[in-house]
């Protein structure tokens, strides 16, 4: 019976181990709601008031294509556990009260085609992770209180359609690197505190529809290469650079839609 106790002790812990694997979790509970941790590839959320923080265990949906939260009640941070999602292509928290800044994590979502934080209470600057999402067609962060400079590597994003930072705390000038963004329909950087003058690199954005640079710290002259933009310049809707301190003589193409009713003294 004493030579049996060695093996004994042998096939328990093998039994024991078997068991620990048995228990690898297959479910999350999210929420009051029971997810298959390998099967669920959408999860959509919106408008249903939900509250409080975002679990960080949504961070365990690992085959999320699809995230969409917007329209309820989340407060707290940005989950950093968000960035172990890397097979999201789509990923909307718009519309909430979260609070903090954007985790750098996000920089991992790679696949990530579309990007929407509109309307929360975020702080800090913009990330320079958010360059590495080189798929996004769609970057929405506008009506949040971001500060600090747009970074450069936002020039990184070619394929980018719509970039909206509106009504922000953004600083500094806008970086040149946005000129490499050719794809550009729409591009607002409207209501922030931007300072220095226009780059003349935006006019590489021949497919621009909407420029919106308004109520800004912008000086100097608005560049000649703004013409080569097919933008309906008389409709305040799709151009607009009021309420800066923007010089004349202005532009031919924009000429008299550049309305500022006391324009600075640049001589």
């Amino acid at each position: 019976m004493i030579k049996l106790f060695p093996l004994l002790s042998v096939l328990f812990l093998i039994y024991w181990g078997c068991e620990e694997q048995d228990t690898i979790p297959t479910e999350l509970t999210l929420w009051e709601i029971d997810y298959s941790i390998e099967d669920t590839d959408s999860l959509d959320l919106s408008f249903t008031g939900l509250t409080g923080p975002i679990p960080t265990e949504i961070g365990n949906l690992i085959n999320l294509t699809y995230l969409d939260l917007r329209g309820n009640d989340f407060t707290g941070e940005i989950p950093p556990e968000i960035g172990n999602l890397t097979n999201l292509n789509y990923l909307d928290l718009g519309f909430n009260q979260l609070t903090d800044s954007i985790p750098p994590e996000i920089g991992n979502l790679t696949n990530l085609g579309y990007l929407d934080l509109y309307y929360n209470d975020l702080t800090g600057s913009i990330p320079p992770e958010i360059g590495d999402l080189t798929n996004l067609t769609s970057l929405v962060l506008g009506f949040n209180q971001l500060t600090d400079s747009i970074p450069p590597e936002i020039g990184n994003l070619t394929n980018l359609e719509k970039l909206d930072l509106r009504v922000n705390q953004l600083t500094g000038s806008i970086p040149p690197e946005i000129g490499n963004l050719t794809n550009l329909t729409l591009l607002d950087l409207s209501e922030n505190q931007l300072l220095g003058s226009i780059p003349p690199e935006i006019g590489n954005l021949t497919n621009l529809e909407y420029l919106l640079l308004h109520s800004n710290q912008l000086t100097g002259k608005i560049p000649k290469s703004i013409c080569d933009l097919g933008i309906n310049w008389s409709d305040p809707w799709y151009f607009s650079t009021n309420n800066n301190q923007l010089c004349p003589p202005y532009p031919y193409c924009p000429g008299d839609y550049v309305v500022d009713p006391n324009p600075p003294n640049c001589d």
